[in-house]
């Protein structure tokens, strides 16, 4: 990945020049937690101004990346990552946990981050997600092969989400995947057993154990337990 992150940041360096003031790597890559084939490489880039050309500009060299399987990257002016702190605090939170800069300098240190509305984009997102996470069931729940591909990509985002809960709840969440498991089973009470089997397919580790009533049944667990987290981030709200 070195090659490819060198590749992209000259490419970025050409199309920005001076305007380019960083780019960060922060997600599971930067935590060490990063999955091949399922995790993502998620990439801050940071400008000194935005208009229209400059990411027109960009088009050919973000095409690029994103031919080769990355998310397009997010991205921000200097000062908004300090006036966005206090709107989007998962996301700065977590990109301040942990992060790496590639190029330029590191423009989330110091980045003050409130928590006014923490628990607002916990709960939209966790509702958000179940939502979604219902009406796709609808098509795949005739497939094992279609359940497993549902469950192990939706189980990243409720996990970077139950990342979140931890630190509402006041607990310094742990880095990787199991351990952010492992810590919301104990502190909502929730059955670690159905959670580390849903994380379990997402890095393939029961492929050919179900069958479509296993599959379903395990999908109607998992429903259950993140039903369970909205309730507990609900019931901060009436705290």
């Amino acid at each position: 990945m070195q090659h490819q992150f060198e590749a992209f940041i000259d490419d970025l360096r050409s199309t920005h020049g001076e305007n380019l003031a960083a780019v960060i790597l922060y997600g599971s890559a930067a935590a060490g937690d990063f999955v091949p084939k399922v995790s993502d490489y998620n990439l801050l880039i940071a400008l000194r101004r935005i208009a229209p050309e400059d990411l027109r500009n960009a088009h050919a060299s973000v095409r690029e990346w994103h031919r080769l399987g990355h998310p397009v990257p997010v991205y921000f002016t200097v000062s908004e990552l300090q006036n966005a702190a206090d709107v989007f605090p998962i996301e700065f939170h977590q990109m301040e946990a942990a992060r790496r800069v590639l190029y330029g300098t590191d423009v989330l240190k110091g980045l003050k981050i409130s928590d006014t509305f923490l628990r607002h984009q916990v709960e939209y997102e966790l509702r958000s997600k179940l939502l979604l996470l219902r009406r796709r069931y609808i098509p795949a729940s005739g497939s094992v092969d279609g359940l497993k591909h549902l469950m192990s990509e939706s189980f990243s985002s409720f996990t970077a989400l139950f990342w979140a809960v931890l630190l509402l709840h006041g607990i310094q969440p742990p880095p990787t995947k199991h351990e952010i498991v492992a810590m919301t089973v104990e502190r909502l009470h929730l059955d670690a057993g159905v959670l580390e089997r849903v994380l379990n397919l997402r890095e393939d580790n029961l492929a050919g154990e179900l069958d479509e009533t296993g599959a379903n049944r395990l999908f109607g667990e998992y429903l259950e337990q993140i039903e369970k987290v909205i309730d507990s981030v609900d019931s901060v709200g009436r705290s």
